[in-house]
């Protein structure tokens, strides 16, 4: 899409530049227009296509003129019945899938229910990764795609690009999924310019479209303050990345197979150009929420950093880890390691106990699919307490040290 101003029509009242909330409308002079009054030049709207975000304010301000318009392209000429199957893309590393990749498996099989089609995984790796795909086929791939090839084995954009697009260009999925990590983000943008198709980033809920079949993907937009809803109605494959934990991992049937397709990519020496010499592991990092059981969040209400000794003394009893809402780590208070949230990591543990936490958007996008979600707060109404299993209403400074000298007795 795109947005015009017309200079026959455009009075100059300036009702555009006031209902602009991004400041993407000045007032400048034309060249080429008659005078103003008093001989002065005529100003005329500019848009800065940067700035502009095509949310059609200004065409509401401008209903009398009628001098702005977005203007839609001409749809796509591409024959979309073509496009069939619902695929994901099975992330691994040191030759082991990510548990992201049988997350996006269980949303992918009620995506392909609905869209009466099969579902298939697509997994790259060097030669021993084909022991890995009985994996897949337990979690419920009905086809898996293998790309089999040594400049597989490690991720690498170039490489990777290239085989997966060969993929994709050949047998044309028409929904494909992949995991918003790292190498998911990495790969998902250069594909999506690649094959020509639509990419919506972080999501956090998907379904399909009863009318036209389309892919509905939802995610948070405006900083997490409002949820957005994104089509992508004329080109294939409609392409998303999903957080890790955001959905389910569905459960494993063993014995379970399946089709499996061996693709051999092509390379060219422009593919290669990068070489993998060593790979370097963080070591500062020693915290893994992601995989964590039992977390314990302290949030802005913990007063001061020396009060997270509280959230950590919980945590240790219960044998989980120690979580934290972005306020107390833009405060310093903690690592951004342990941050939970939109901007840090995505959880899902059995249980996650939120003392002092108000429960933003920002937040709760990060830790809504827990499967129980303790809720410590004085406020009654926080927002944390819509999403909460249980919830206390009530000081953490008592509550907390009370439940860790409890589970301490349980324990002995």
């Amino acid at each position: 899409m795109s947005i015009i101003v017309y200079a026959d029509k455009c009075t100059g009242c300036t009702l555009c530049v006031k209902s602009c909330a991004f400041n993407a409308i000045e007032m400048k002079p034309r060249e080429g227009l008659p005078a103003g009054r008093q001989g002065t030049p005529r100003k005329l709207a500019v848009i800065d296509l940067d700035k502009c975000t095509l949310c059609g304010a200004c065409i509401d301000a401008c209903k009398k003129f009628g001098a702005i318009e977005i203007k839609t392209e001409k749809e796509s000429s591409t024959d979309l019945s073509q496009f069939k199957g619902v695929w994901i893309f099975a992330e691994q590393r040191e030759g082991k899938i990510q548990s992201v990749g049988y997350e996006l498996l269980g949303e992918g099989r009620k995506l392909a229910q609905d869209l009466k089609t099969d579902l298939s995984a697509v997994l790259c790796g060097g030669e021993d990764i084909e022991e890995e795909v009985s994996q897949l086929f337990a979690y419920g791939a009905d086809k898996v795609y293998l790309l089999h090839h040594n400049e597989l084995k490690d991720y690498k954009s170039l490489p990777y690009t290239r085989a997966v697009a060969e993929l994709l260009t050949k047998h044309k999925p028409e929904v494909f999924l992949l995991g918003a990590t790292t190498m998911g983000r990495d790969l998902a943008a250069r594909l999506a310019i690649r094959v020509g198709a639509g990419l919506t980033a972080d999501c956090t809920s998907l379904g399909i479209d009863p009318d036209n079949k389309n892919l509905l993907q939802t995610r948070p937009a405006f900083g997490g303050n409002i949820m957005a809803t994104i089509i992508c109605p004329n080109n294939r494959p409609q392409m998303s990345t999903v957080r890790p934990k955001v959905f389910r991992k569905p459960d494993k049937q063993a014995g379970r197979t399946g089709e499996l397709i061996k693709f051999n990519p092509a390379f060219t020496p422009e593919d290669l150009v990068v070489k993998l010499i060593e790979v370097i592991k963080d070591e500062t990092s020693k915290v893994n929420l992601a995989e964590a059981e039992i977390i314990v969040s302290g949030g802005r209400g913990i007063g001061e950093a020396k009060n997270f000794k509280l959230i950590e003394d919980l945590a240790k009893i219960l044998g989980g880890a120690v979580g934290a809402s972005r306020a107390t780590v833009d405060a310093g208070w903690i690592s951004a390691h342990h941050q939970v949230g939109q901007t840090g990591k995505t959880v899902a543990p059995k249980l996650y106990i939120a003392c002092g936490i108000s429960g933003k958007i920002q937040h709760l996008v990060g830790m809504q699919s827990s499967a129980t979600i303790v809720a410590i707060n004085k406020d009654p109404d926080a927002p944390i307490f819509k999403v909460a299993t249980y919830g206390i209403v009530g000081d953490l400074f008592e509550y907390v040290p009370l439940l860790t000298k409890k589970l301490q007795e349980i324990r002995g």
